[in-house]
């Protein structure tokens, strides 16, 4: 790893620092959790502010509208926003995360004019058509289909797990275009307008209480050919180029996030006496030891993706590790709420320990167990690891029992 600030980085740093500090006082107050239309007028007018400031897309190609920052100043970008409590991407991060990247490499030219500057402006919000009920971590298995009818396709079937749909200008749309038996070669990628007739939206509720998911239902979508991002059939390698796209640093908001959290929890051991307990001190010990050997990895990455422009294989031990750690620290923090922990509410501890932050722990706690489902389970991600990086051979496939004997 080497990963030193050179004067041009640093005085990257020196600049969004200040400008942090000059604009985060002037925010509106953050509205409710479950406010959606208020979650987007105030998302979008962060990403309007980053924009008239130089910093939106900052590690998107200069061509495709944003700064061409290096990995290096993305990570430093990363860094300095949640240093400063900064708003994160919120409501739109398909749009900015992956449907943009997608557009900019895959994308016409037509498309990347249209679509580009309404998203780093944050006119427009996108959501992610991907996962169906029964095709989640096994992605090819999607059986949406779309049947091209002269110059539009006419898309039948559901989507489900659909981030902030409510709130959605567009949808990046993975549909079956090929044979049913087709798996990774017959998927197509399409941009849906998600006011288009025959689409509804059936909001989910979560374990925590939130709706920010939703199914989707398509009947009879006519969406035109001009909105298929790459070849017919190939969509799979499409996707697969944006989920390469952000270089190993898509984490970062979420590790340091993490790191103030281990911190808020040993500051609550203290204050309640289970600091006294060496078994509380070790176990906060090991996961700052996983934190910083994370944080580590992360430079790693980040070092060989300015090197070589590639991210490597760090970022599939990254999402499997920090998952991992996150679900073991979110455990950590429960086990010091006690009986406070089963309320969801902040509750007097105690022996007059005073209020005892359980609403923001329990909500962390079940933000943990979502990480390791979410993007890939712990599951897939140990199968990626064994078998395309390790090398190791593939489990067998179970045969069928055999008939019983009458």
């Amino acid at each position: 790893m080497d990963l030193r600030y050179t004067d041009a980085e640093q005085a990257f740093r020196s600049e969004l620092r200040g400008w942090l500090a000059a604009t985060l006082p002037g925010l509106p107050p953050k509205p409710p959790a479950e406010d959606w239309p208020g979650r987007r007028a105030y998302d979008t007018h962060w990403q309007r502010l980053l924009f008239d400031a130089g910093y939106a897309g900052v590690d998107w190609p200069v061509e495709g509208g944003g700064r061409g920052s290096t990995p290096v100043e993305e990570l430093i970008f990363k860094e300095e926003l949640e240093r400063a409590h900064a708003p994160y991407v919120g409501v739109n991060f398909v749009g900015l995360l992956h449907a943009g990247p997608t557009v900019i490499a895959e994308g016409t030219a037509e498309q990347r004019r249209r679509y580009l500057p309404s998203i780093l402006k944050g006119d427009e919000v996108w959501c992610q058509g991907f996962s169906e009920p029964d095709a989640g971590s096994d992605l090819a298995s999607l059986r949406t289909r779309a049947v091209r009818d002269g110059d539009h396709y006419v898309i039948n079937g559901s989507k489900i797990w659909t981030s902030h749909a409510e709130v959605a200008d567009y949808c990046e749309l993975l549909v079956r275009t090929g044979a049913d038996d087709s798996r990774h070669r017959g998927i197509s990628w399409l941009i849906l307008p998600m006011d288009t007739p025959g689409v509804e939206i059936r909001p989910l509720t979560t374990i925590a209480g939130s709706t920010e998911f939703a199914e989707l239902f398509l009947d009879e979508v006519c969406v035109p050919v001009a909105n298929r991002v790459g070849d017919e059939n190939d969509g799979w390698r499409v996707t697969m180029v944006t989920l390469s796209f952000e270089r190993g640093t898509a984490f970062v908001g979420d590790l340091l996030e993490a790191v103030e959290l281990l911190s808020a929890t040993v500051a609550l051991a203290q204050r309640t006496g289970a600091w006294s307990d060496s078994a509380v001190r070790s176990q906060a010990g090991h996961l700052r030891a996983e934190l910083d050997a994370l944080w580590a990895l992360t430079k790693r990455n980040v070092s060989q993706a300015a090197r070589t422009g590639v991210p490597g294989i760090g970022g599939t031990f990254f999402k499997l590790a920090y998952s991992e750690t996150r679900h073991k620290l979110g455990e950590f923090s429960l086990s010091l709420l006690g009986r406070a922990g089963l309320a969801a509410a902040d509750l007097d501890g105690a022996d007059g320990h005073g209020p005892l932050p359980a609403a923001a722990m329990v909500e962390d706690w079940l933000r943990g167990i979502s990480l390791t489902i979410a993007a890939g389970t712990s599951q897939i991600q140990r199968n990626i690891v064994g078998e395309r990086i390790l090398g190791l051979p593939k489990e067998p496939v179970p045969s069928a029992a055999p008939s019983p004997v009458a």
